[in-house]
């Protein structure tokens, strides 16, 4: 496979290397994931979740990703049981040992609960675990956040925020995937515990393209932008009926980058989730022409370095856009 320097020297496309840095695989034989399984399905914000109710492996994933010169992949938890999150990831595991695939994962934790703590230093016993996830409570629309509130479950809570003191008293960072208009609630996590890394997933969730949602969005993410700690990936962006595309997403994406700086953003497929609205080469084909404009270093940035250095996937040199590396 091409290499970064084969990128920096040429700019072809063709020698961009990516990393995926949030994909699923999920075995419904195997695993218990209920919301892959519940009758009637449970609601799902691109729609009909019919389509992923089927097994998705790394024969899978390699098909749909064939062609795209995907170097490195990072499984992200897939809501499995939430009675035992350490049976995904010794699943995970057992799949990587045996297919290669995916070289670093995202773990679940349920950080409101009594056993927080156990799962935490269980989880990061686990080679390949780099972070955990929990999604917090919250409200569903942007005019029913409340500035004061304490919802229990959400980031304000404060049981919930003791079991996120213990994770960032481990080695492990967090993935935090809530809608934009809760992004105040992950501004005063972020500098409440500055040594802390924070991934936001799937941009704060745009889904409103209003001129008013994209208003709400920008500013939360403007006020987001200023603690350093923050990460974002760019991924998991689909409206629901519409087909990934330029126009549709661009704006969006650079307005991320414009913010964050590229050195703290990170692509990724959300694979198979997105592929309800898209194929995996129109997604990341998309993504190039989006950020098409950009300086080499910066694409490389946004498409390996960041994901390879946020999840300690490869040793880098000279990319000046990536940050530092998350501490492990």
């Amino acid at each position: 496979m091409p290499s970064r320097e084969a990128y920096l020297a040429s700019g072809d496309d063709a020698d961009l290397p990516v990393i995926d840095a949030h994909h699923h695989i999920w075995d419904l034989q195997a695993n218990h994931h209920p919301w892959l399984s519940e009758e009637p399905p449970p609601p799902f914000r691109y729609g009909d979740s019919g389509p992923l109710r089927r097994n998705y492996l790394p024969a899978d994933y390699r098909r749909d990703a064939a062609g795209q010169n995907i170097v490195a992949t990072v499984y992200m938890e897939a809501e499995h049981d939430p009675a035992d999150p350490l049976r995904e990831t010794r699943w995970v595991h057992d799949i990587a040992s045996r297919e290669g695939l995916p070289q670093a994962m995202a773990g679940a934790v349920f950080l409101d609960r009594p056993d927080a703590g156990a799962i935490i230093r269980a989880q990061q016993d686990f080679p390949l675990v780099r972070s955990l996830r929990h999604k917090p409570k919250g409200v569903a629309r942007p005019e029913a956040y409340d500035p004061g509130h304490r919802i229990p479950g959400s980031m304000r809570c404060p049981v919930w925020r003791a079991g996120y003191r213990l994770l960032a008293d481990s080695r492990l960072f967090f993935e935090l995937q809530t809608p934009w208009w809760h992004l105040p609630d992950a501004l005063e996590l972020a500098r409440d515990f500055p040594g802390s890394p924070i991934v936001l997933n799937h941009l704060g969730l745009p889904a409103d393209r209003s001129e008013a949602g994209l208003a709400g969005w920008r500013a939360a993410m403007a006020r987001l932008s200023e603690a350093p700690n923050i990460r974002v990936k760019l991924s998991g962006i689909c409206v629901p009926g519409e087909r990934w595309t330029p126009d549709l997403n661009g704006w969006v994406v650079l307005e991320a980058v414009r913010l964050f700086g590229a050195g703290r953003c990170l692509w990724a497929s959300n694979y198979p989730v997105d592929g309800l609205v898209a194929g995996f080469a129109e997604i990341l084909g998309a993504m190039r022409a989006i950020t098409a404009g950009l300086p080499r270093a910066d694409r490389l940035a946004l498409f390996h370095d960041v994901a390879a250095r946020t999840y300690g996937l490869a040793p880098q040199r000279d990319s000046a856009a990536a940050p530092d590396a998350v501490r492990r």
